[in-house]
């Protein structure tokens, strides 16, 4: 159990948040099947993370980490070595995903397995899309991990995805680069677009067409190493972010944020919401990035509906908590997804903001909240269900309250942000990071 920081005194200072969670997997993911050195900066070494590099690790890929430097000592897709165990994804979705695609095409078999909430969340969404280019893989009855990748040659095809998903979206992108002709893939709505710019960056033929959502991928047999330098994760930033709007007498700026417009749908919420935020853009050879300042902000309600939610997907359990400082009644919905995160954050997200004494109604697809500046807070106790992103919302939301509040299973924050807590007290401290 962790006793939660308040803020008497706003929260104030500089931060440089973590590297970007996404890129940092697929960065790892790249250089190991790439041939030549791949060198990342400002890599995020979060568990998801480190699962990843573990994988690539276990099948003969070497690679040195001195703390935010990691270097990939790459020998191609074809120089992937089977497995002598099983390899272990820990809680990491993307891992999964990701590797299925990249599996499939291999010539050997591989088993993966996570833990136990990992092995709850739904995988035939890969591996049925990745039949269409006659991957195989074998997962149990209800869909889940532990998998089988039954490694063989794949054919390009076009496909016509049925769920709004970057993961997958990079899983038929892999599985396409291995394929015997070129293949289309179409979104059903735009998602995060990391793969395809790091893809080009190493030199692969993808194209995306101006609907932003047909994605022509044409068979690659090399790829080349890279100087990758990642920026800082946006959805880190999102509850500093957060803190800086809803906590009173604050203003912080985050340094070096990720900016591509796939993932900017925080910033966008908090524009929309009126959101006292200043945006200062800086050059860059890769994904686009920059500083931004917040300070604590008078909220105005929101609607979230099914087009708003693949921007901001990770960040939805902040839109809840900012919706819950706003002046009136606001509404989130089209967001089922959140079902199948790391735990039905529908649900997970209403009983906390309950706890402090937020009106929320649930829905099925997302939930109706009433805002108010102070809140009744009626428990003490609460609780981050084993997952990361809720375990920070309530440490957020706890800085409002005028008495310390208690985070049971607080150590489910390290998957992302292993250093949250500290920054947050640098913050705190109005010092620098």
């Amino acid at each position: 159990m962790k006793e939660l920081a308040t803020a008497p005194h706003g929260l104030h200072g500089s931060l440089t948040v973590p590297g970007d969670k996404s890129i940092s997997h697929r960065a790892v993911m790249l250089g190991a099947i790439s041939k030549g050195e791949t060198v990342i900066h400002h890599f995020l070494d979060g568990d998801d993370c480190l699962s990843t590099l573990k994988a690539f690790n276990d099948m003969g890929v070497k690679s040195e980490r001195d703390g935010g430097t990691v270097v990939i000592h790459g020998n191609g897709i074809d120089a992937l070595n089977k497995p002598a165990q099983p390899l272990d994804m820990g809680n990491s979705g993307t891992t999964t995903r990701l590797l299925m695609g990249i599996l499939s095409g291999r010539d050997f078999v591989t088993r993966l397995f996570g833990d136990a909430s990992l092995q709850k969340r739904p995988m035939k969404r890969v591996s049925e899309p990745l039949s269409h280019f006659g991957a195989q893989v074998e997962l149990t009855h209800s869909g889940t991990l532990p998998a089988v990748i039954y490694g063989q040659k794949l054919h390009g095809t076009n496909y016509q995805m049925k769920v709004a998903s970057a993961q997958v979206k990079s899983a038929l992108i892999f599985a396409a680069l291995q394929a015997d002709t070129p293949s289309t893939i179409i979104e059903k709505l735009p998602t995060r677009n990391h793969t395809e710019i790091m893809l080009r960056q190493f030199g692969a033929e993808i194209e995306t067409e101006a609907d932003q959502k047909t994605i022509h991928v044409m068979p690659q047999p090399e790829l080349t190493g890279q100087t990758v330098e990642v920026p800082g994760d946006v959805s880190s930033a999102a509850f500093f972010l957060t803190a800086g709007a809803i906590v009173p007498d604050s203003k912080i700026k985050l340094e070096r944020v990720n900016l591509n417009p796939t993932r900017t749908g925080i910033i966008d919420v908090l524009q929309k919401m009126g959101a006292d935020l200043q945006i200062e853009t800086l050059p860059t050879k890769g994904e686009p990035l920059g500083n931004i300042t917040i300070a604590t902000s008078q909220l105005k309600p929101i609607q979230i509906e099914a087009e708003d939610i693949p921007a901001v997907i990770d960040e939805l359990p902040l839109v809840a908590l900012l919706a819950a400082c706003a002046d009136g009644t606001s509404s989130i919905r089209g967001a089922e997804e959140l079902r199948v995160k790391e735990t039905d954050r529908i649900q997970t997200v209403v009983a906390e903001l309950r706890k402090l004494g937020v009106q929320v109604e649930e829905l099925a697809d997302g939930m109706i909240i009433e805002g108010r500046n102070e809140w009744a807070i009626n428990n003490d106790q609460l609780d981050s269900y084993g997952d990361h992103r809720i375990g920070m919302m309530d440490a957020i939301a706890a800085l409002k309250a005028p008495r310390p509040l208690q985070l049971a299973h607080a150590d489910a924050v390290s998957v992302s942000y292993p250093k949250f807590f500290q920054d947050l007290q640098k913050l705190l401290g109005g010092g620098q990071a």
